[in-house]
């Protein structure tokens, strides 16, 4: 990273134009100036050399118009931070489908419920990523747009933290894994990498859709994209219908996992962690810190310098 400098409202600089003026006027006015003692003959102050104060009498307004520059530099609002970098590195594209039907209350995961334990989980593998783009897709009956692939990790943490049950959204309590897939897929429709994930987290078994899941897992094949089928709690606790889970895995050349605890849910987020990343770019921005108070400061003692000097030693006659 490089640091670097800005104005943030350069049209103020224009205000530099009334100080050239200024100074034009002034030094128009002073060459007409009239003397204000008058002598029959100069010339026997001729030989006399000038003093200091007489050679330094312009300071004071030198000073004030180095004060009306600095209180301009400091209205065009000067700022310092770091340049936008662009970072090289190895990422992969992953979209997170997560079922969100009302089975996911079951509390079976250290007194959390599924849902919960699985925000948790993917929580935690989101700010594991670095060059990762992430996605977020919900589905029950029918799948929910959440969040597309991004860098952007604060934003899809707080997508995550928003997911809810189906019946809070008015969706009946129905699983369709091919919806979820498709979401999935139509995410990554454009992306370029050259590793492209969907997770799929579930507790139930397909039961209705427009999509059935084996045909998605088919066309995610056919696009190059890995499925990672997590099955959640076991198939006595509920629908868990592991073999299409591990069929819709196969067939996309992923892998299926059954999570019945959390800590097995974590492994599960770290053996995915390992997958072949592809190379990326990442595109960094700082914030811009406000520099202003240095021209101000410098204003504010030249000011103070100038009207000392112009009442002490740089006094003139009325």
């Amino acid at each position: 990273m490089m640091n670097d400098f800005r104005l943030a409202f350069p049209l103020a600089l224009s205000l530099f134009l009334p100080l050239l003026l200024g100074l034009l006027w002034q030094r128009r006015a002073l060459s007409r100036a009239a003397p204000v003692l008058r002598y029959s003959d100069t010339r026997l102050l001729s030989g006399l050399s000038a003093s200091a104060r007489l050679r330094l009498r312009r300071l004071p307004d030198l000073m004030r118009l180095l004060a009306w520059a600095a209180l301009v530099l400091a209205l065009a609002r000067p700022q310092s931070g770091q340049a936008e970098v662009r970072l090289s590195g190895q990422g992969v594209d992953i979209v997170l489908a997560i079922d969100i039907s009302n089975s996911m209350a079951t509390r079976d995961f250290d007194d959390l419920d599924r849902l919960s334990a699985a925000k948790r989980v993917s929580a935690n593998f989101i700010l594991g990523r670095e060059f990762d783009r992430v996605g977020l897709v919900v589905f029950s009956e029918d799948a929910l747009y959440q969040a597309p692939p991004t860098l952007d990790y604060r934003l899809l943490l707080e997508s995550l933290a928003q997911v809810t049950f189906a019946e809070d959204l008015g969706l009946s309590n129905r699983t369709a894994l091919g919806m979820g897939i498709g979401m999935g897929l139509n995410m990554l429709s454009s992306s370029q990498s050259n590793s492209r994930v969907i997770i799929l987290v579930t507790d139930g078994a397909n039961n209705t859709g427009r999509i059935d899941p084996i045909t998605a897992a088919e066309m995610a094949a056919a696009l190059g994209v890995r499925i990672y089928t997590i099955g959640v709690g076991t198939p006595a606790s509920g629908d868990l219908d592991l073999l299409t889970l591990e069929r819709i895995a196969s067939i996309s050349r992923g892998r299926s996992f059954n999570a019945a605890q959390l800590n097995d849910l974590s492994a599960v987020y770290a053996e995915i962690d390992r997958l072949e990343p592809s190379p990326v770019e990442r595109l960094l921005y700082t914030q811009w810190q406000e520099q202003a108070h240095l021209p101000l400061l410098l204003a504010l003692i030249l000011l103070i310098a100038e009207r000392f000097l112009r009442h002490t030693i740089f006094q003139s006659l009325p």
